[in-house]
């Protein structure tokens, strides 16, 4: 079972908390499979770190100060999400705990996540559904490794969030052989760290485009009409929608030679059409390219070829 990771800018860090499965739905504990990983983290970044397992029959602390910290953190300058799928998106870390913390325990677990806005106050919130996995490089540091994991056609990712700025979390947790179901859980006695301002990234849609030349063959001299389309990934769809008013260039390569020269730029319509005409010259393949905005990637139609009699 998954967990979305969307919240709205309700009541801050708490509105996460409002989306997290119950315990009586998913196993919450974070040595019970990759599902009970991404629920504990939801659990813990929803209600804004320790005070995730406040509640229990047994005790009313919450979770002491895990002695853990993160650095090095590591992950794409720019995250490129289509309108659907599974996008895995890879994060190096390093840890640094105490010599009284036991990274190799079956219930401890580390992780990286991403979170847009304060981290107090996050709007959304991108982790993984495994925890990281670590090697440990001394008596106190650790070289890790982890993906983040994004379904942008699952309500995980809104139109609002691309090109925004994303900035980059840690979350580790030693449960020391607690379990959140049992009750006699305390978790005065569980651990957790979660550290924020490691780095940051931006998340932004994926473009496609495509072109048409015609009429084909043509004479030389001649006019040719190209067209194409420009979309980008709607994640409020999920689908692809014309992305308008948009400058694209018009490119073509002469047959044999190894280089595009620019032709022409036009704009998009308001439903992210492109047409346009030119002389026929020669033998050659057409092709559109957009270069991209803050919110939307770069791309570039496969080439069209043209024969030219």
């Amino acid at each position: 079972m998954r967990i979305r990771a969307t919240v709205a800018a309700v009541s801050g860090a708490l509105a996460l908390s409002a989306l997290v499965v119950p315990a009586a739905q998913a196993d919450v504990h974070a040595s019970g499979g990759d599902s009970a990983y991404r629920a504990t983290v939801a659990k813990i970044l929803g209600t804004g770190g320790r005070t995730a397992f406040i509640t229990s029959p047994v005790a009313a602390a919450a979770p002491y100060e895990l002695n853990v910290s993160f650095s090095d953190f590591k992950v794409a300058k720019s995250i490129n999400a289509g309108a659907g799928g599974h996008l895995v998106v890879p994060v190096t870390y390093t840890l640094t705990h105490g010599t009284e913390v036991d990274i190799e325990a079956s219930d401890f677990d580390s992780g990286p996540y991403l979170y847009k806005g304060t981290f107090a106050q996050p709007e959304n919130v991108i982790f993984g559904e495994k925890a990281g996995t670590c090697t440990a490089t001394s008596t106190t540091t650790a070289s890790c490794k982890a993906n983040l994991d994004i379904y942008p056609g699952e309500g995980e990712l809104t139109n609002t969030d691309a090109g925004a700025r994303w900035t980059a979390g840690g979350v580790a947790i030693a449960f020391n052989g607690q379990d959140p179901e049992s009750g006699s859980f305390d978790p005065s006695k569980v651990g957790i760290a979660q550290l924020g301002d490691l780095g940051t990234t931006t998340v932004r849609r994926v473009a496609k485009l495509t072109v048409n030349a015609t009429p084909e063959p043509v004479k030389k001299g001649k006019t040719i009409t190209v067209t194409g389309k420009l979309t980008r990934a709607n994640w409020d769809g999920p689908n692809y929608t014309g992305y308008a008013t948009q400058p694209v260039q018009l490119q073509f390569r002469k047959n044999g030679a190894s280089t595009y020269t620019v032709v022409k730029t036009i704009k998009t319509t308001t439903k992210g059409d492109l047409k346009t005409t030119v002389k026929a010259t020669a033998d050659g393949f057409f092709r559109y390219v957009f270069a991209g905005t803050a919110t939307t990637v770069g791309a570039s139609a496969a080439a069209d070829f043209i024969d030219v009699k």
